[in-house]
């Protein structure tokens, strides 16, 4: 069954999130819902989509998951804020909470990796090309999960790990490596 048939507001999505710079402390950041990127799902956030959810919870009202699981809270969000890439997020994973701990151990070893937020539908529109809009929709949850729904959607940066995702960080480390070699 698909959600198309439900009314709006009955209409729940998870969409992913860029993850980067995890610290030792278990603090890390990165990009929530790229503006305008098309997920698995078929669906995109539109910018704007989540000014009154935020500025109705703030980020001590988003909780942070496992795997979308309520049961399975890892930490607080200390910073959650729209700009002009997307959904910019800032958390702190919570070191007395064993979960968490496992948690921040594999995003530093690269193993766990994705991040994806959980939302209600509030005012959307589906485009000729049947993408899905998602013009406001309201926050409540931001998972750390296994699989993202979008690809894009990875660690990009784990500080004191030597591993990284994203294209610009293998194209600066390789020059790096070239410049080094070029010195001997």
């Amino acid at each position: 069954m698909t959600t198309d048939s439900l009314p709006v507001w009955r209409t729940k999505k998870f969409a992913n999130l860029t993850l980067s710079g995890v610290t030792g402390e278990g603090r890390f950041s990165g990009y929530a819902s790229i503006f305008g990127e098309v997920d698995l799902g078929k669906d995109a956030i539109e910018p704007g989509a989540f000014q009154q959810s935020l500025a109705r919870r703030g980020a001590s009202g988003v909780r942070m998951l496992f795997q979308h699981d309520p049961g399975e809270p890892l930490g607080a969000w200390k910073a959650i804020r729209e700009d002009a890439r997307g959904l910019y997020v800032e958390g702190l994973l919570s070191p007395g909470v064993a979960r968490a701990q496992e948690v921040h151990q594999l995003m530093k070893a690269g193993a766990l990796d994705g991040l994806s937020i959980g939302f209600q539908t509030v005012k959307a529109k589906t485009d000729r090309g049947g993408v899905r809009r998602i013009l406001e929709a309201d926050l409540w949850e931001i998972s750390i999960v296994t699989f993202p729904m979008l690809p894009s959607a990875r660690v990009s940066n784990v500080k004191n790990a030597r591993f990284f995702r994203d294209k610009e960080t293998e194209l600066v480390r390789t020059m790096r490596r070239a410049a080094r070699m070029m010195k001997l």
